[in-house]
């Protein structure tokens, strides 16, 4: 079993409008956006960050947004759902924050003996919220949403799967433990990890495959904190048979990717260099950041992109 996985780095979704898609992030979700960068593959799509004030793993969503996606479709082989931790006490703000942003979804459920607050993003993203105590992750107040209230991170991701047997093998290995199960939703964690350590693995045999698109997790990446921590994962997973990629700079962490046996994509990403190593911390995501290999478009894409937020 390995002990260098600290918990998720970031989650990242497909959606279909830049603006909205900040927008939401931003004013409903009170998130601070980190970075405003393109995606490696298809350098004429953003890839946008948001997270608290300073980016920290553990609290990042991102978003490739694809003006003709087609809309997702929920299933088996995904992230259904993404949960965010807040303070005890917030849940009542959040549904009339929430309620007052005409946010469909809105209910309210019990999991674990945890009170749940849950809602859709801007494309139907499966979104939650809930309720920890002392979660010492500093909250981004630059958003309107009060401190008090404030999303700190992460607090876990529920992955849909027809058998969870094989994921869960997988958890073992990258060191979270079954701690408790709840019907058809086994819970692991990564204990000491980095508060976003909780996985609920939700067997459901009938369901059909998930079909990507808006409103869809790409991939959920877990946090090591350098590269050798990350070789080291990487040297067990092959060991194990996986069909893991070589390392891949993506500027603001070193990234490796895995299909889970479930279906879905994993990613192993560096805690460091962080979204600070090409701007000041105090203004993370206004300019427009492009990787070296991209960087002869700009004239090209500051025309195309589609604005966004200040």
């Amino acid at each position: 079993m390995l002990d260098t996985i600290e918990g998720i780095h970031h989650i990242t979704s497909m959606a279909k409008e830049a603006a909205r898609t900040d927008s939401f992030a931003t004013k409903v979700l009170g998130l601070r956006r980190v970075k405003k960068t393109v995606n490696f593959d298809a350098p004429d799509v953003y890839h946008l960050y948001y997270a608290n004030g300073i980016g920290q793993p553990g609290t990042v969503l991102t978003y490739f947004p694809f003006p003709n996606i087609v809309h997702g479709t929920r299933g088996a082989g995904e992230v259904g759902t993404t949960v965010f931790s807040v303070p005890e006490g917030s849940l009542d703000f959040w549904e009339k924050h929430l309620g007052a942003n005409t946010v469909s979804g809105l209910r309210r459920a019990s999991r674990f003996d945890e009170e749940r607050l849950y809602f859709d993003g801007a494309d139907g993203d499966g979104f939650a919220l809930v309720e920890v105590a002392q979660d010492a992750r500093q909250p981004w107040a630059g958003a309107g949403v009060p401190a008090e209230h404030a999303i700190r991170g992460f607090h876990s991701a529920s992955l849909t799967l027809n058998d969870s047997a094989g994921t869960g093998a997988l958890l073992e290995l990258m060191g979270f433990k079954n701690v408790a199960e709840d019907g058809n939703v086994r819970r692991m964690v990564r204990t000491g990890g980095n508060g976003a350590d909780v996985i609920d693995l939700e067997t459901d045999r009938k369901v059909a495959a998930a079909r990507q698109g808006a409103g869809s997790v790409h991939h959920i990446a877990f946090a090591v904190a350098d590269s050798t921590a990350q070789l080291e994962v990487r040297e067990a997973l092959v060991a194990e048979g996986f069909g893991v990629t070589p390392v891949i700079d993506r500027d603001y962490f070193l990234s490796i990717y895995f299909r889970a046996p479930g279906g879905v994509l994993f990613e192993i990403a560096t805690n460091d260099p962080g979204f600070a190593r090409d701007e000041d911390m105090e203004h993370l995501g206004e300019a427009l950041k492009l990787p070296r290999q991209h960087a002869h478009l700009r004239p090209h894409l500051e025309s195309h992109l589609p604005p966004i937020g200040g």
